[in-house]
């Protein structure tokens, strides 16, 4: 750059000495004796001495204001050498030129720059050069807590508690490492013997065995806390009796006590991993006549997962602890039978039935003295025949925000599958001690009874609720069939719900339906009635307790008993009713 500038200085006053020799010969003594002069007051530059002047050039007039400024690199050249005093100033780079070319021999070195920097701006990214955009770069932003993919944490809210307070978040079976103080592995019969574990995540009698085993009279004791969490629940980790890989199990009285967290008193896990709806791989329990009595959190007393099946017969089974429901199931689901016997639990968040999967109840007396009497979640299934149930929800746990009974729900969770969940009851008696008798949210569940006795001993006789409660993701849709049966109470119906109600042979409904509804928080979830639809067959009767709002109405409106009030259809004021 130095030796352009001078070059081009050097041919300026070549031009106008040469100009001024033209027009005054007389002075070409006086200039030639200058140059010397100029030359000693031009700056050093280190390119070299300029040509001599010829004699008689004369004196170079002074240059133009300006000139000793350099003129401007194109863009992306970088920075130019330091120039020296009174040359100009380099014009300053804009952002983003980047690192600048190789300058020609002789131009100097171009200065350094700072320690990590390439001078080339990260691609994509708006601001100044140099900073990092807020957020994540690949615009994924912070991953939601909780895992989507079920193979983190499970989400938290079920009403049975899912899972040991503060236990591990399950896996698979192939990462559980099993124990048992007693393994039987192949084809095997065993009487009057005991069974005894101390130690966390070990079993007191475990079978692992595709092959036939009966177990007469045994006495099993199972201590030492597991926070194994779903390894627990999923896959029958410390359990007092464990039964997997195909094994076809006869159980015949004794006793088995359970008095750990996450220690479920008899586990068949059916093998299919944990995916709900799979087949299992053929693992059987069959257990008659024995008592069964858990104390821990996590605890049930029979307890059946990944498509395994159980078949208990008068069963005394007694638990207490959170989470801890008497008939219990999970993740993988699967098929249990129960006929007689006595099925008692006391603990919060632990209903006397929890279903994830197909269960069916025959003769037997179910008791739930904190919790809800039975619980299905998502795509699963309840039939009781000729039972006794009793329950006294006075606690909500989880999200749940209402007491009620019978509660159908979704939680999302991955423990159950999404569709339709289904309670059907037949004969005996369900008594309802607190909150509503039925609950429906954020799933579409189906009521069947048929000659049911109800009993409602809460204060607001509320029959049924199909609204929204503390899970999301789906609606809140009910049908309740009544099949030779006598209902009471009001049916409560959230503005974002809907219900069907189909009253057949010789049923009978006294009560209304309304949409004002106040959870057991004091919080109002709805003002106004959902969708309704009411279907009454000629041998079946309504007699209304307060002014009802429909959206259709099929049947005579003289099997409607005005008693006062008012039915409106779509708005309009039913007519002809008695």
């Amino acid at each position: 750059m130095k030796r352009i500038l001078c070059f081009a200085l050097t041919a300026l006053l070549l031009a106008f000495s040469a100009a001024c020799a033209a027009s005054d010969p007389n002075d070409s003594a006086a200039t030639a004796a200058e140059v010397p002069a100029l030359e000693s007051a031009l700056p050093d530059t280190g390119s070299g001495t300029p040509p001599e002047l010829p004699d008689g050039m004369g004196t170079p007039p002074e240059l133009p204001e300006g000139m000793g400024t350099p003129p401007e690199l194109p863009e992306g050249m970088g920075a130019p050498p330091e120039l020296p005093d009174g040359m100009g100033a380099p014009p300053e780079l804009t952002d983003g030129m980047g690192t600048p070319p190789a300058l020609p021999d002789g131009m100097g070195t171009p200065p350094a720059l700072p320690d990590g920097e390439t001078g080339e701006r990260p691609s994509g990214m708006p601001g100044k050069p140099g900073e990092r955009p807020s957020g994540k770069p690949d615009g994924k932003g912070d991953r939601p807590s909780g895992k989507p993919d079920g193979k983190g944490e499970r989400p938290s809210g079920k009403p049975d508690g899912a899972g040991n307070p503060g236990g591990k978040p399950g896996g698979s079976a192939s990462d559980v490492s099993y124990a048992g103080v007693v393994t039987v592995s192949s084809a095997d019969m065993q009487e009057n013997q005991t069974y005894a574990s101390t130690t966390a995540d070990e079993s007191a009698l475990m079978i692992s065995t595709s092959d036939a085993v009966t177990i007469t009279n045994p006495t099993v004791t199972k201590t030492g806390d597991s926070d194994g969490g779903d390894n627990c629940n999923f896959y029958g980790l410390n359990a007092a009796v464990l039964v997997k890989d195909g094994a076809s199990v006869t159980i015949t009285g004794g006793t088995i006590t359970s008095s750990a967290s996450g220690a479920n008193g008899v586990f068949c896990y059916g093998g299919n991993g944990g995916s709900n709806g799979a087949a299992g791989d053929g693992t059987t329990v069959t257990i008659s006549d024995t008592v069964i009595t858990t104390t821990g959190s996590g605890s049930g007393g029979i307890m059946t997962t990944g498509g395994g099946v159980t078949n208990a017969n008068n069963l005394t089974v007694t638990t207490s602890g959170q989470s801890s429901a008497a008939i219990r199931t999970d993740r993988g689901g699967g098929t249990v039978y129960v006929n007689g016997g006595a099925y008692t639990s006391n603990g919060l968040g632990s209903p006397a039935i929890y279903s994830t999967a197909e269960i069916h109840v025959a003769n037997a007396t179910l008791v739930s003295n904190l919790s809800e009497g039975v619980c299905i979640e998502g795509k699963n299934s309840i039939e009781l025949v000729d039972c006794n149930l009793t329950a006294s929800n006075t606690k909500c746990n989880g999200n749940a925000t209402f007491f009620d009974s019978i509660m159908i729900y979704q939680s999302m969770s991955g423990d159950a599958d999404s569709g339709t969940s289904s309670f059907t009851m037949t004969g005996g008696t369900l008594t309802s001690k607190n909150g509503h008798v039925f609950h429906v949210t954020n799933t579409n569940a189906i009521i069947t009874l048929t000659g049911v006795t109800l009993i409602n001993e809460d204060g607001e006789n509320i029959l049924l609720s199909v609204c929204a409660d503390g899970w999301s993701g789906a609606g809140n849709v009910a049908t309740l069939n009544a099949i030779h049966e006598a209902l009471s109470g009001t049916i409560l119906v959230g503005s974002d719900s809907e219900l069907t109600l189909n009253l057949t042979d010789g049923s009978t409904f006294t009560g209304a339906v309304s949409g004002s509804i106040t959870n057991a928080k004091g919080t109002s979830v709805s003002t106004d009635v959902g969708t309704v639809h009411v279907t009454l067959d000629s041998t079946s009767t309504w007699t209304l307790t307060a002014d009802t709002y429909v959206t259709s109405f099929t049947g005579d409106a003289s099997n409607v008993i005005s008693n006062g009030y008012t039915l409106y259809v779509n708005g309009v004021a039913l007519t002809g009713t008695k």
